[in-house]
């Protein structure tokens, strides 16, 4: 072999070494990518976890309610249709006689606002909105914080009259 390619070979090592390593040293750890991204998740409330705990003794895990006692959020328009709405039953509840996929139903649902966050509300809203069949809309924590603001003075719940009438 020629001599002076064998003398440049070590040179060439240590600035491909040079190079790999620089390039290695600026490129986000991919451990530390993941611990970000984890991290972000479990930051983020889990709406399948929240129905889980909150809704589904009553309207069941399968979203299907109990016939003429609490009605069903597969496939009803109160869940899937105006999002305000939804949020303002979840903030403030609903008394009385109410029509779902339907049935009359005539009962009270508690209010969730002085229990659960708005990205809590959120994403329940969106798991119910999404499962089951439903096809609704994403809700975001912005869209509940702004509702919640706006309804901050009530304190009763709603009625199925009251929620017809809102625009």
């Amino acid at each position: 072999m020629n001599r002076s390619v064998e003398s440049r070979r070590p040179q060439r090592a240590a600035v491909l070494t040079f190079a790999l390593a620089a390039c290695v040293l600026s490129m986000p750890s991919v451990a530390g990518a993941q611990s970000k991204t984890t991290a972000a998740k479990e930051q983020l409330p889990d709406g399948k976890s929240v129905y889980a705990t909150t809704c589904a003794a009553c309207h069941q895990a399968t979203g299907e309610g109990v016939s003429g006692v609490f009605p069903p959020l597969a496939g009803s328009e109160w869940a899937t249709g105006d999002e305000a709405k939804a949020v303002r039953i979840l903030l403030h509840g609903v008394t009385g006689p109410i029509e779902v996929a339907g049935e009359t139903f005539n009962g009270m649902m508690p209010p969730w606002g002085p229990t659960l966050k708005d990205a809590d509300i959120a994403a329940v809203l969106t798991y119910v909105r999404s499962t089951w069949g439903n096809k609704g809309t994403p809700v975001t924590a912005a869209t509940v914080a702004k509702i919640r603001a706006a309804t901050a003075s009530r304190t009763t719940p709603w009625t199925a009259a009251e929620l017809a009438a809102v625009k």
